[in-house]
């Protein structure tokens, strides 16, 4: 019985709910200018944040019309390894490291400090 009823509908490629009183959520086009005078637009949601700029695929970074100057976000920076190496050793110390382990690697003694 249930090999009656799949065959012919086609699962995965088509859904089986109608959009029959469905709303879609309220939408705004926002306007996007590139430097070689190519302009597009995005829809985005009403509640949503827009960027200042937007990628277009083709022409590249478009800045959006009528949006004013981008605001500066005063995001944390991250720290990478570099950086928290750097809190705990000087270069120096990190000179002196290398030299042993380039020693060891080469078969040399590593000197004694």
């Amino acid at each position: 019985m249930s090999e009656r009823s799949l065959r012919g509908t086609q699962l995965g490629s088509r859904s089986l709910e109608s959009e029959v009183g469905v709303e879609p959520a309220p939408r705004q086009l926002v306007e996007y200018a590139c430097e070689d005078g190519f302009t597009f637009t995005v829809p985005f949601s009403v509640e949503a944040e827009v960027p200042a700029t937007w990628e277009s695929g083709t022409h590249g970074l478009g800045k959006r019309v009528g949006g004013g100057e981008a605001a500066e976000t005063t995001e944390k920076q991250g720290r990478t390894h570099w950086d928290m190496l750097l809190e705990r050793r000087s270069l120096e110390e990190l000179q002196v490291l290398l030299d042993e382990r380039l020693a060891v690697r080469r078969g040399e003694k590593a000197p004694e400090v």
